[in-house]
């Protein structure tokens, strides 16, 4: 074979090597600096009980140094798809602790809210901080009506108007999840919790509009709202 037929050959061999490398690298690279799989926590704030603000602590880090007020809702807090420890503290209150197994795409809605301990020979009554979580369960393609409570009430009635004027009345369970559809293409939906009204519900697009109801320092029932892509669950 001539010698130069032989450098040919042996520079094309030893340039598909280079390739392979050069391809190889880049591919772990790549993968390397590919972003983790991320999942999402949501929470609205039900704990009346207490002075001042709740802090939010995940895995140790405070989420908002001022706190979060009554009836206030974060977005969703994007984290790694893994477990994370939560940990809600409010001054006046015993603290609050859950573990949340956060799968990737998804959003967990935690409301922490407040019940009242009994005394016992060692530990005068208080109040301490529980957990409600709200889990995703499958997608939703219309407009669904979603009615959650936390408040110290055991039912709560919710009547709910449609765009003919019609209400339509649904009981909401204390620590649960109540479902109706939502007969309401756009606009504000006019509700009513126990005979008195709260703040309409803001509707535009679909989805699974979310509504909390929670008591404030005097007993009386509020509403916060936000809006999901899928039902939900009480877990």
């Amino acid at each position: 074979m001539p010698p130069n037929l032989k450098l040919k050959r042996l520079m094309k061999t030893i340039f598909n090597i280079l390739l392979i490398f050069v391809g190889s690298c880049c591919l772990a690279l790549a993968q390397k600096n590919a972003a983790p799989p991320t999942g999402f926590i949501r929470v609205v704030n039900g704990v009346a009980q207490g002075v001042g603000t709740i802090k939010v602590l995940i895995d140790g880090d405070d989420m908002r140094p001022k706190g979060y007020n009554l009836g206030e809702a974060t977005g969703g807090i994007g984290l790694s798809a893994a477990s994370h420890k939560v940990t809600f503290k409010k001054e006046g209150v015993e603290e609050g602790t859950t573990h949340v197994a956060l799968e990737k795409d998804q959003t967990v809605t935690l409301i922490p809210f407040a019940e009242k301990v009994p005394a016992t020979d060692q530990v005068p009554a208080h109040y301490k901080i529980q957990i409600l979580r709200l889990k995703q369960k499958e997608v939703e393609s219309g407009r669904t009506a979603s009615f959650v409570s936390v408040s110290a009430i055991p039912e709560i009635k919710v009547e709910l108007q449609d765009e003919e004027g019609k209400f339509n009345t649904i009981y909401v369970k204390r620590l649960s999840v109540a479902e109706t559809p939502l007969n309401y293409s756009q606009g504000y939906a006019p509700a009513k919790v126990n005979g008195d009204s709260i703040k309409p519900i803001p509707i535009g697009g679909s989805g699974n509009y979310v509504v909390v109801l929670f008591d404030d320092t005097e007993g009386k029932i509020q509403s916060i709202y936000f809006r999901d892509f899928k039902f939900l669950s009480a877990d």
